[in-house]
């Protein structure tokens, strides 16, 4: 990461969430930008250390629009560990719910027999359905509560 040998470390990124960036080979991948998607792994650092920023400046790198890049599964299986480490501060939590309902609100480019980026970022958000359902519960009336809401009804619809 960062263009050295050196892995990234900080206190406040959970292990699981340092294991699930490093799972990805980041560079093999086409980003959205038209690069190779290595730059991605520093911008989940930064969501995965609280930077609100670096949820939204995934627009364009892993999804634009309705459209997702093939970076947006391995990118949104960081943003659920980064979920189920613990829901971050609420400036982080609702930047990183945002981004969820923004992956889950792009068209399904799946087949019959295979799931598309679309199916495949579904699967890491049901994967991680116990974790945020408990965020809706945690702050009824809220933009939280509201993105949580979002997301379930989509996860519900394509059930």
């Amino acid at each position: 990461m960062r263009g050295t040998d050196k892995p990234r470390s900080s206190p406040l990124v959970p292990d699981s969430v340092e294991a699930e960036i490093a799972r990805h080979d980041w560079a093999a991948l086409v980003c959205g930008c038209g690069r190779p998607a290595g730059h991605l792994a520093d911008m989940l650092w930064d969501a995965a250390e609280g930077h609100p920023a670096a949820f939204h400046a995934l627009q364009g790198h892993v999804f634009t629009g309705t459209r997702l890049w093939p970076p947006a599964p391995a990118a949104c299986g960081v943003l659920m560990a980064v979920w189920s480490a613990g829901p971050p501060r609420q400036s982080t939590r609702d930047a990183l719910l945002w981004t969820l309902l923004s992956l889950l609100s792009a068209e399904d480019d799946g087949t019959a027999y295979e799931a598309g980026l679309y199916g495949q970022c579904a699967a890491h958000v049901r994967a991680g359905l116990p974790h945020l359902r408990s965020g809706v519960g945690a702050a009824p009336g809220t933009t939280t509560a509201a993105y949580v809401e979002g997301i379930l009804d989509i996860i519900e619809l394509c059930a």
